[in-house]
């Protein structure tokens, strides 16, 4: 089965169950969280750029603790890559911030 969510930039992001398992074997502590990582994509606290024309969305989830979902966007549509929890948001903030919610 693969889900669909609607990226801040109004692109579809899919996160397909082959994706989904990759992520939560090597991320097991992801497993159950599936719809917090879609979330993450649609309604991020922020996104960071990565490698490789990836974006980081990230949210936090718990106090101090954060989700990132490390995704790509195409013209038409996107993909999931992987996601991660973190604390470490200090690593996150020297990258470069391409979108924030409006103040």
């Amino acid at each position: 089965m693969t889900e669909t969510v609607i990226s801040v930039n109004g692109i579809a992001i899919r996160l397909t169950d082959e994706r989904w398992a990759h992520i939560t074997e090597e991320h097991s502590e992801l497993a159950g969280r599936r719809f917090q990582v879609l979330e993450t994509i649609a309604e991020p606290n922020k996104i960071y750029e990565g490698g490789n024309e990836e974006s980081l969305a990230v949210r936090e989830i718990e106090t101090g603790k954060f989700l990132v979902v490390v995704y790509r966007e195409l013209q038409v549509d996107g993909f999931i890559i992987t996601a991660f929890l973190t604390r470490r948001v200090k690593s996150l903030e020297k990258r470069n911030l391409l979108w924030s919610p409006p103040k």
